[in-house]
């Protein structure tokens, strides 16, 4: 067996760490070839015997001086503990500075106690922890956007839901009793003429037509069905209203919570619109389908050749979708139509979250 004091030599020649042993006087008395290498010398010979602070960082990275006296990596010659530091700072032959990770150790040498040093290059240990700050700080800011996108959709559909039920409750239902009371005058009014008997009808007519049209109106902000029977039905009712013929296949057998309810529902209503108004398109076919996640399509046999930029319709789909954490595809080759595709992640079944509804599933066609 070869003695281990035989084998140390070189040991210390081939480990790619610095080693640096420093005499009780502060002067250098060994430092290994990972050390010169490191620090930019041409040999050991250029090192030995010189001052081990002056030599590793006589200077602050800003340029101030640097005594020795406050050097923690010679203290263990002093209290005889071992240090370790995660920020320090040497100087190369260039004059060039790189940050180390270093450890300093008490050692008995001839003459009293020195240190012995190990320590390496932290340049690219520093970069990697700096894109990696990055990444999650990136990471967080991303999804504190995204939690900022969602609190304003689910603030929008919060208003949408309340003006809808406003004027369902308040202006629809004055109407719907001023229609009642012309009615009424009408039938028990005897002995009038014919020009005021018309003129009644016309008023009840028109009561009847703002009663219409305010229940269309409150139905496009909020419809009620997407609170009381889920998002299937919702929208099977916009189909119904949408003035191009519309398939729908609907597969969602459980009602889900009502912020993505609400969500999905506007984005499938902010597609329909889209093909209503540039598509040029004569059918539309709609999908929804759940399963691991809740997944909505929208196609059209328009005109196709569609780009989502700032300002279009399309491009608030993909804010809606990844509010939700959701992926969004859209094909749309020049003259052959537009899909659209939405993927929203699902969260767990919770007997709190269903209310009790029947099964939405479905399947209806609505030619206009």
């Amino acid at each position: 067996m070869i003695p281990i004091r035989t084998l140390l030599p070189h040991i210390l020649d081939s480990v790619p760490q610095a080693i640096w042993v420093v005499a009780p006087d502060g002067r250098i008395l060994y430092t290994n070839p990972a050390a010169v290498a490191a620090l930019g010398y041409g040999s050991e010979a250029d090192l030995l015997g010189r001052p081990s602070h002056e030599t590793l960082h006589p200077y602050r990275p800003d340029g101030s001086l640097f005594p020795a006296s406050e050097c923690p990596m010679l203290s263990p010659a002093r209290t005889g503990k071992a240090v370790h530091g995660d920020d320090g700072w040497f100087m190369r032959r260039d004059g060039s500075f790189f940050p180390t990770s270093w450890w300093s150790a008490p050692i008995s040498l001839p003459g009293g106690v020195g240190v012995v040093y190990s320590f390496f290059d932290a340049t690219e240990l520093r970069r990697y922890q700096r894109v990696e700050r990055d990444r999650v700080a990136a990471g967080i800011r991303a999804a504190e956007s995204r939690a900022a996108q969602r609190r304003i959709i689910e603030s929008v559909a919060a208003v949408r839901r309340r003006t809808s039920r406003d004027l369902h409750d308040g202006a629809q239902q004055r109407l719907v009793s001023l229609l009642i009371g012309l009615r009424l005058a009408r039938e028990v009014m005897t002995g009038t003429s014919a020009e005021a008997l018309g003129l009644l009808d016309q008023a009840a007519d028109e009561a009847q037509a703002a009663v219409d049209e305010l229940r269309e109106l409150a139905a496009g902000i909020y419809p009620s069905s997407l609170t009381s029977r889920g998002l299937s039905v919702a929208v099977c009712d916009m189909a119904a209203r949408c003035p191009i013929p519309v398939r729908l296949t609907a597969e969602c057998e459980r009602r889900l919570p009502a912020a993505l309810e609400a969500n999905a529902y506007f984005l499938v209503a902010e597609a329909v619109t889209n093909a209503v108004k540039h598509a040029k398109a004569s059918r539309i076919d709609i999908s929804i389908r759940l399963n691991a996640e809740l997944e909505l399509t929208v196609a059209d046999d328009g005109v196709g050749g569609v780009v989502a930029e700032s300002g279009s319709g399309l491009f608030g789909l993909y804010d809606r979708v990844a509010a939700y954490d959701g992926s969004l595809t859209i094909e749309s080759p020049m003259g052959v139509g537009t899909i659209i595709v939405a993927r929203l992640p699902v969260p767990p079944r919770d007997s709190r979250r269903d209310d009790g509804a029947p099964p939405a599933a479905a399947q209806a066609t609505h030619p206009q």
